[in-house]
């Protein structure tokens, strides 16, 4: 299942497959906009509770940072962390450094220079277009565009699939180059590549120049959903696959079930999308699709999570002991609620009830940062340590950050899926709206509360950072990070 290097074939040194200075810049922006989005989230549920400190202020209005906060986390965090995580595994795994350190360097600045005009469309480009005269004239749009999750200006949606198209080049080379078969994280990696890609070209230009209509919504629906699925989700899954047989020392404990777990997310993922927009006027035979394809992906995803625990029972002691592990296997349990919470809302009975609710903010508050942050959280909890050559300046901060982090977050979706179920009773028995908002203040103060908790959580991280950092200058190279193991040491399998 893995490229079996030849026996006379040397086993390259770390320094030379992996820059630790790129994975190391990557994951220090990535932190840098994951603080932005949590300030951006906590503006957001100030407003609700009517305690907006920035109330009457233009450019910071909750609508911009509402925005500011779905994309900084989207492209920002997310985007900048898996850029990282892959410059250390993919170079390990397939025993070959990337296709040039100089491009890895490029498409770092790139994409910030990405993420950094975004946000700029979005809190000055309606603005700024409205008062010059000049740009007025302009046949785009210098803001945001009008469809969720889609909201890159016009101007930076070529320089994004740019990007894109650099980073799948640049990984693909060791990748295409080893021979043999390769190992499953192998195969997330190179789908993600193309879907990304595909997926974020078909979101931003389709419904812009092309589609109008139900067609648009068909379209970006799909984006929406895609964008996680074709995105997050494999990047997500593939290292998982990489990092967790590593650091328990142990092959998965099936290499079928990982095979049924990739096939069934290319199959059936991209049918989803259409599940947003439910009793739409999309024809019905879609959105019917669209249900019973969402419900297959949730029963392959019980798949993935199954092999996953399988391959650590024996070890389950590793879930006190190991941090990097907990926060990955907590991450898993996560996805199992948030893939038992979509089977149910995507049924037209479920739809009809907390559909527009808080609810849906709550799902995805428990997929983004419940499952793919803290997977991230845990490969950075893993990774400064040996990049530093040093241990954690403090083991209690580490838990700090995944108490804070786990436990804030379970409150803030419990909270918020609560609220959904509320505020879909209030609004079924015909009362006023403002009945609706105002039952719905309680929910909104614990939901401060929680992202509060988890904001303290990246504060005990940051000064952990940081004076481990310190530490690591004062003490000097302390220990060697390990050098990969051949890739056969991933492909033992299980009997399975």
């Amino acid at each position: 299942m893995i490229d079996v290097q030849p026996a006379e074939r040397e086993t390259p040194r770390h320094a030379d497959l992996v820059d630790e200075r790129i994975v190391l810049t990557y994951f220090l922006i990535a932190l840098f906009y994951l603080s932005l989005s949590m300030v951006a989230g906590l503006l957001m549920a100030l407003q609700l509770i009517r305690h907006n400190p920035l109330d009457g202020i233009e450019l910071l209005s909750p609508g911009r940072w509402r925005m500011v906060h779905t994309n900084v986390i989207a492209y920002g965090f997310l985007a900048n962390a898996f850029l990282g995580a892959l410059h250390w595994s993919v170079p390990r795994l397939m025993l070959r450094p990337v296709l040039d350190w100089r491009l890895s360097w490029f498409i770092l600045i790139a994409w910030q220079v990405v993420v950094l005009g975004t946000g700029v469309g979005i809190v000055l480009g309606p603005t700024l277009q409205a008062n010059v005269s000049a740009l007025e004239s302009l046949p785009f749009a210098l803001g945001a565009q009008g469809l969720e999750w889609g909201e890159t200006p016009v101007w930076i949606d070529p320089l994004a699939l740019a990007g894109l198209l650099l980073v799948a080049v640049n990984f693909m080379a060791p990748i295409t180059k080893s021979r043999g078969p390769m190992y499953v994280t192998a195969w997330y990696f190179m789908a993600a590549f193309v879907w990304t890609f595909l997926t974020y070209a078909m979101g931003n230009f389709l419904p812009q120049y092309s589609l109008t209509g139900t067609s648009a919504g068909a379209v970006g629906g799909l984006f929406i959903h895609d964008l996680v699925g074709l995105f997050v989700t494999p990047l997500g899954w593939g290292l998982m696959y990489y990092f967790v047989p590593v650091m328990l020392k142990k092959p998965m404990w099936s290499h079928g079930l990982s095979l049924v777990g990739f096939w069934g997310l290319a199959f059936f993922y991209p049918l989803n999308g259409i599940h947003h927009f439910l009793y739409t006027p999309i024809p019905m035979f879609l959105q019917y699709g669209a249900i019973v394809s969402t419900i297959a992906v949730e029963m392959v995803v019980t798949t993935v999570i199954v092999n996953f625990f399988a391959t650590i029972w024996g070890s389950s002691r590793a879930l006190i002991t190991n941090l990097p592990i907990r926060w990955f296997y907590t991450g898993m349990v996560f996805y199992g609620i948030t893939c038992f919470q979509c089977a149910l809302q995507t049924t037209l009975t479920f739809q009809a009830l907390i559909h527009f609710s808080d609810w849906v903010v709550g799902h995805a508050h428990l997929v983004m940062f419940g499952v793919f942050s803290m997977w991230l959280l845990g490969i950075m909890t893993y990774l400064f340590p040996r990049i530093w050559r040093t241990e954690w300046w403090s083991r209690e901060l580490c838990e700090w950050h995944y108490w804070l982090s786990a436990v804030g977050l379970f409150a803030m979706a419990l909270d918020l899926t609560l609220a959904g179920v509320f505020q879909g009773y209030y609004w079924a028995s015909l009362q006023p709206w403002e009945v609706s908002v105002e039952g719905s203040q309680p929910f909104w103060v614990v939901r401060v509360f929680a992202g509060l908790a988890m904001m303290a959580g990246q504060v005990c991280f940051f000064v952990n950072l940081y004076m481990t950092w310190r530490l690591s200058r004062e003490a000097g190279v302390s220990r060697v990070v390990p050098e990969p193991q051949p890739q056969a040491h991933l492909a033992t399998h299980g009997t399975n």
